[in-house]
């Protein structure tokens, strides 16, 4: 009985010597920052050795959305202005964006007809009421966004996809006749639809592969402002379902079709719940976009939890973002880390939101949405224009706005604002298939995500808007970090196994 009893042991004694010499995973890590006091995705190998004041903690094998990626938008007005720079600052810009040193954009949006970060309002057909389309032409986008475009892919190691969404359709289109607010008139459903399908086709012509379109920006609109056009999402889902979804399924069935592109507040609820309840519709639809002017400080995690929830196989893209009803700052990176900027609604939102809409700080507006949306499964993050002027445009309704990178084409100049960087810090180190990743974080001022890349490093990003330098540390498997980050400012930790 007691030889049995050693041979039954023996295996277990084995299994446990095995375990114990198996070698644990090693970790290094570098640390990039960029803060108020003037660090500019730097580098940085050495830390304050103070009494920690938080733990992060990352859990690898917990795993939630695949990253599609980051990026901003191709606008006429961002295209015109390079146009009007030297070639280096052009270039320079563009590597910026795109290059291997540089952000490393990979997801981004452009506009199908103007809007009203255009030079002026135009269609790509001209001939009113011509249901065959055969005028239809991208002229208009030939000597601007096309080639911005095509610079671009030249300089992208990896590529970027590209969405696509209209402002609205050509006036004789639509119940009012004019460029703002009305709705598509029924009689020219199928025609809206086969104006997206030659848009496609005419980009496509032009080596540009359009990965996905938004049936409408911002379809709850408006009717006395720029470009727009309205539908209800029981119009919107009439549109897709009968005409526009069986038309790309035929002529461009690897395209993605996303809906709503509006705002993430209480309309996001309803709007889920048109898209998906019904499977003939839901079908056609790929995902949701968003986007964040419902407020600039707050996320709406329970919305976006909602919309999620509702269809966990679906995307969900923020697709445009921007500082907006406010004049760039130029050449001072102070403003971008001071709680100065506003945006439309503090002059406008009635009293029961205007706590939605705080001064607030430009640098942080960027941190804290795009950590928020990722860590309730946003799949990619797009800011609006590119490259504004000293003015916030050119926009031919004067609707200024703030873009990361400013220039003075007069004087030939480029700024390189504070919010570049921001956007650096997601774009260039959480590539397209990362995976987001778990963790836990002691500390309820310091916001935290993390994504383990397609190379098998982890990307961890790291937030700290009070003034006050915070020391923690971080824990992966079983490896500490000591750390610290300066007071108002975002790291990137790069995590990788020796």
């Amino acid at each position: 009985m007691m030889k049995a009893r050693i041979f039954h042991i023996i295996p277990v004694i084995i299994l446990l010597l095995m375990y114990a010499c198996k070698p644990r995973e090693h970790y290094q890590i570098k640390v990039y920052e960029t803060s108020a006091q003037g660090n500019k995705l730097k580098e940085i190998t050495e830390f304050r050795h103070e009494p920690t004041t938080s733990v992060i903690t990352i859990l690898p094998d917990e795993k939630y959305q695949t990253i599609l990626g980051f990026g901003g938008s191709f606008t006429e007005a961002s295209a015109s202005l390079l146009n009007r720079l030297s070639a280096e600052n052009r270039k320079n810009i563009l590597n910026a964006y795109f290059g291997e040193e540089g952000a490393k954009y990979s997801l981004t949006r452009t506009h199908i007809n103007s809007c009203d970060f255009s030079l002026g309002q135009y269609a790509y057909v001209k001939i009113p009421e011509d249901t065959s389309l055969s005028d239809f032409s991208i002229a208009e986008d030939m000597d601007d966004i096309i080639p911005m475009i095509k610079e671009a892919q030249q300089i992208s190691g990896e590529g970027f996809k590209i969405i696509s969404s209209p402002w609205t359709a050509p006036p004789w289109m639509k119940d009012n006749n004019d460029w703002r607010g009305g709705k598509l008139l029924k009689q020219y459903y199928q025609v809206w639809a086969q104006y997206f399908s030659k848009y496609l086709s005419a980009y496509r012509e032009q080596g540009i592969e359009i990965w996905g379109i938004t049936v409408e920006n911002e379809p709850l609109g408006n009717n006395n402002n720029w470009e727009s056009m309205h539908y209800s999402p029981e119009e919107m889902n009439d549109f897709v379902a009968n005409h526009l979804g069986p038309l790309m399924r035929t002529q461009h069935p690897d395209l993605k079709i996303l809906g709503y592109d509006q705002n993430r507040d209480e309309e996001l609820y309803h709007w889920a719940d048109a898209m998906y309840d019904n499977p003939e519709v839901s079908k056609y639809y790929d995902g949701m976009a968003v986007h964040w002017y419902a407020s600039t400080y707050e996320y709406f995690p329970e919305a976006l939890q909602y919309a999620f929830k509702k269809a966990t196989d679906k995307y969900l893209i923020q697709t445009e973002a921007c500082v907006d009803a406010q004049v760039p700052v130029w050449q001072d990176d102070s403003w971008y880390w001071s709680e100065e900027a506003t945006d439309w609604g503090w002059d406008w939102a009635p009293a029961y939101k205007k706590h939605l809409h705080p001064k607030y700080v430009p640098a942080y507006r960027y941190a804290r949405d795009i950590i928020g949306c990722l860590n309730n499964h946003v799949h990619g993050w797009i800011d609006w224009n590119m490259v504004l002027d000293r003015q916030g445009g050119p926009n031919w309704f004067k609707n200024w706005c703030v873009a990361p990178v400013i220039v003075d084409p007069d004087q030939d100049e480029v700024y390189f604002t504070p919010l570049y960087y921001v956007m650096s810090h997601f774009s260039r180190f959480i590539r397209p298939g990362a995976v987001r990743t778990g963790f836990e974080v002691q500390d309820s001022n310091i916001m935290c995500t993390a994504a383990v890349n397609p190379d098998g490093s982890i990307a961890v990003i790291v937030f700290n808007p009070e003034k006050v330098q915070k020391a923690y540390r971080l824990n992966i498997g079983s490896q500490s970090f000591d750390l610290s980050i300066q007071a108002q400012a975002i790291q990137t930790l790069i995590i990788s196994s020796t």
